[in-house]
This record gives structure tokens, C-alpha cells and sequence, in this order.
């Protein structure tokens, strides 16, 4: 089942008196459970791709279907309760609140989503478990290195059990060890059965993905499957 359905997106800003067509007719079906990266240049479309599929943003034209529900005509707050439920968003530069201990950013999108604060609590800690921090689950972002800044931040992407993960540049801020186990993690919640959509422009990381999307001037110029991925042939497997 196709949990991400674009069609004939197009995005266009105006700066001054022209419009920047940011992207040109884009249309992209991601099923659940694929794990694929988003790459191109700046300026190639990615990012306002990542932000359309997010329900950050809006098509100008076209149609986007996220789990089956049209998106493209939704109001603020409809977009809003899409984003609560179904998404789980991992930036580049972790978006931790500094003076608030692991537990508790992870608690942040329950609160929003009006869950209890003893269960809050409980589904944070087990979240924080399941990135491997939950001996770490008191300390502040000051106190935690970047990896494990970015496994809260997962943990916090995690914890309203999303149906996709969008991870904009996720490992651009870390080194390349810590790079290697962030992306390792990913690809055990992918085998769980997560789907995730990652930007990137790193060849090495997005090498880690199912398939590989690029980008070029607000259009698909390639979209291929890595040649060690089973997902594709396993869609034609009977149950």
C-alpha cells in the first residue's frame, strides 16, 4: 500500500516580482515500510519536497495523499493534527529544548497530542530505551554527546508511534562514526517496519536506503533501487 501518493506537485514562490518554481510536476509514490533517500544540490527541490510530505507546507498545484488522506486543501490546524499523528520529523541540528532533561523532550509531541503525564512518562522512557539511552534519560542536550542528542531526538520522533519518519539531513552535524550508528539505527527501526524518507546530500549515507530519489532543478532526474534491496521484488509476494 502506497503510504505517500504525489501528484503533478508543483511549489512556486514569488521573490519580488518573480516566481521560483521550486518544484516543476513532481510525482512520487513511497510505500510502507521503504526506507529511501532524497538527494540533489542545493536548490534541487529536496527540501521543498521534505517540507510538502511533512505537512510543513502546501503544493501551489498537484495532489498529496499521505496514508490516504488528501492533504493539499487542509487548513493550519488539520495539517497540524496530520503532522501529530502520522509524522515523526529528525533534523540536522537535533531541535532539543537545551534546559530540559531527554525524558522530557521526548515527552513534547504527547503534550501537544493532550497524552496523560503518567503515560507520557512511560511511553518517553520506553522510547529512550528503544535508541539505547535509557540510562541518559535525566540528562540535559549539554550533557549528552551529538549521537546521543540525535537518538533522543529520534526517540522524540518515535514516541506517538508515527506511520513515517522524515530525517532531514540527520546525520550533517555529527561525525562520521556517530554517523555510521545513527544510520544503523535507522535501519533497525526500518526493519521494524518503519517507513522513512531521508534528505540527504551524502552519497555514503543515502547508500544506507532501499532507493535512492534525486533531484535536479524541481524535477525527479533519477530514481533508482539499491542493487541489494529486497524490498521491491518483496512487494510482489503473496502473504
Amino acid at each position: 500500500m502506497a503510504l505517500i501518493e504525489a501528484r503533478d506537485v508543483t511549489k512556486a514562490y514569488t521573490m519580488g516580482d518573480q516566481a521560483v518554481h521550486a518544484l516543476r510536476g513532481v510525482s512520487l509514490d513511497i510505500e510502507e515500510g521503504e526506507f529511501v533517500a532524497v538527494m540533489g544540490a542545493s536548490g534541487s527541490g529536496k527540501s521543498t519536497l521534505m517540507n510538502i510530505l511533512g505537512c510543513l507546507d502546501l503544493p501551489t498545484t498537484g495532489e498529496y495523499r499521505l496514508a490516504g488522506e488528501s492533504v493539499e486543501q487542509m487548513q493550519p490546524d488539520q495539517l497540524a493534527s496530520v503532522r501529530n499523528r502520522r509524522i515523526g520529523f529528525v533534523f540536522q541540528q537535533f531541535n532539543l529544548l537545551p534546559r530540559t532533561t531527554a525524558v522530557e523532550n521526548v515527552e513534547l509531541p504527547m503534550v501537544y497530542a493532550g497524552v496523560r503525564s503518567q503515560e507520557r512518562r512511560a511511553r518517553a522512557l520506553e522510547a529512550l530505551r528503544k535508541v539505547g539511552l535509557a540510562d541518559r534519560s535525566t540528562h540535559t542536550p549539554s550533557e549528552l554527546s551529538g549521537g546521543q542528542q540525535q537518538r533522543v531526538a529520534i526517540a522524540r520522533a518515535l514516541v506517538n508511534h508515527p506511520q513515517l519518519i522524515l530525517a532531514d539531513e540527520p546525520t550533517g552535524a555529527l561525525d562520521s562514526q556517530t554517523s555510521e550508528e545513527i544510520m544503523r539505527l535507522l535501519t533497525e527501526l526500518n526493519s521494524q517496519g518503519m517507513t522513512i524518507v531521508l534528505v540527504t546530500h551524502e552519497h555514503d549515507i543515502a547508500a544506507w536506503a532501499h532507493r535512492q530519489v534525486t533531484f535536479r532543478d524541481g524535477l525527479i532526474l533519477e530514481d533508482k533501487w539499491g542493487s541489494d534491496s529486497n524490498f521491491r521484488r518483496n512487494l510482489a509476494v503473496p502473504n
